[in-house]
């Protein structure tokens, strides 16, 4: 995977996203913690099924509640996530670690608004700001959770250089009103969804 092909994202912009269809492991904790199990059993159901078709595996996503700051680690719920080609039908037999479910389903997506993180994951929440900025100016409000996508970070090799991790910032959107452009007279500078 290229992290540069993602520079574009550095400014934050909305699309549209087709739904896609996601092997998901779902795990309550401390990311820190549980993370590394959910992890473990996402890539071994997704070797295991027989979606590998190349020598790597697409980009992790991990999708969290609305506000985490609001809550203890211990009770955040994360759904880690690959996706799933349709020749998948069920997942293998497996045993899951403690506190941790998989599943097959659909992520929803419709319009969506995203923002290329550039550091460690503990240092996101000005580009998350910024990007709930750039929502609201366009007219637009946030539904559901938070989602993170995973270019470029940690790897079996050890953790690398959090400085220089890549993640995609994402939240699924809908317009609420005109951009606040138009609301005061000014053109808007909304750019037309892309698709």
């Amino acid at each position: 995977m290229d992290p540069t092909a993602y520079e574009h994202l550095v400014e934050p912009r909305i699309v549209e996203r087709a739904d896609e269809r996601m092997l998901e492991v779902q795990a309550v904790g401390d990311p820190d913690e549980i993370g590394g199990a959910a992890f473990g059993l996402l890539f071994q159901l997704y070797f295991s099924s027989g979606a590998a078709t190349g020598s790597t595996p697409p980009v992790t996503r991990a999708r969290w509640q609305e506000d985490l700051n609001e809550m203890p680690r211990a009770e955040w719920v994360g759904r880690y996530a690959l996706p799933l080609p349709e020749t998948v039908d069920s997942l293998p037999a497996h045993t899951p670690p403690e506190g941790v479910t998989a599943t097959i389903t659909t992520w929803e997506y419709g319009a969506v608004a995203e923002i290329l993180h550039v550091g460690r994951y503990d240092a996101e929440r000005p580009t998350v700001e910024r990007l709930k900025a750039f929502v609201e100016t366009e007219g637009y409000e946030t539904v559901g959770g938070h989602e993170e996508e995973y270019v470029l970070g940690p790897t079996m090799a050890g953790p690398g250089n959090p400085d220089e991790y890549r993640t995609i910032l994402r939240y699924r959107v809908r317009e609420v009103s005109a951009p606040r452009g138009d609301r005061i007279g000014f053109p808007s500078q909304r750019p037309a969804l892309r698709r």
